[in-house]
């Protein structure tokens, strides 16, 4: 009858497979994985301008280095400060040289689902867009901060 009890309790056990690819060489920042490589993520901070009730954030450059021809790209980041459950993915626009985001007020742009999955005890997590994103620019950010992650898909 002990054998019963205890089989529910050590499947998952069994099941649970370590994870054996690559690492993030360092923590807090998402990379972009490409088979066995790791792609950082353009660290940046958005500078917000008020406008009335709307608040336009903007990042210095047209255009990310970091860049993936993935529609549905998948991160990996080593979680020490940052919590990878509260990052947000949201589209930005190219305009005169920056990229920007309007959160309007009435209207304020509706980020990307992701799953996010704890992959080792350590703190490293998978996160999975969960739609196919357009050709274009996007931004990785945590939850109430200017904090910017940035990247391409092309």
């Amino acid at each position: 009858m002990l054998r019963w009890i205890l089989l529910p309790v050590l499947i998952p056990a069994v099941w649970a497979q370590p994870y054996n690819g690559p690492r993030p060489p360092k923590a807090d920042i998402p990379y972009l994985k490409h088979a066995s490589n790791l792609i950082p993520t353009e660290l940046a901070q958005a500078k917000e301008e008020k406008r009335n009730s709307d608040s336009l954030y903007t990042i210095t450059g047209a255009q990310s280095s970091a860049k993936t021809p993935l529609a549905m790209p998948i991160f990996i980041l080593k979680a020490e400060k940052l919590a990878p459950e509260h990052l947000q993915l949201y589209r930005l626009e190219s305009k005169e040289g920056h990229r920007e985001i309007l959160f309007a007020a009435k209207n304020p742009p509706t980020p990307f689902h992701m799953e996010v999955t704890k992959l080792t005890a350590d703190g490293l997590y998978k996160i999975e867009v969960d739609q196919e994103l357009e050709p274009g620019e996007y931004s990785l950010s945590p939850e109430g901060s200017n904090q910017v992650f940035c990247f391409q898909v092309f």
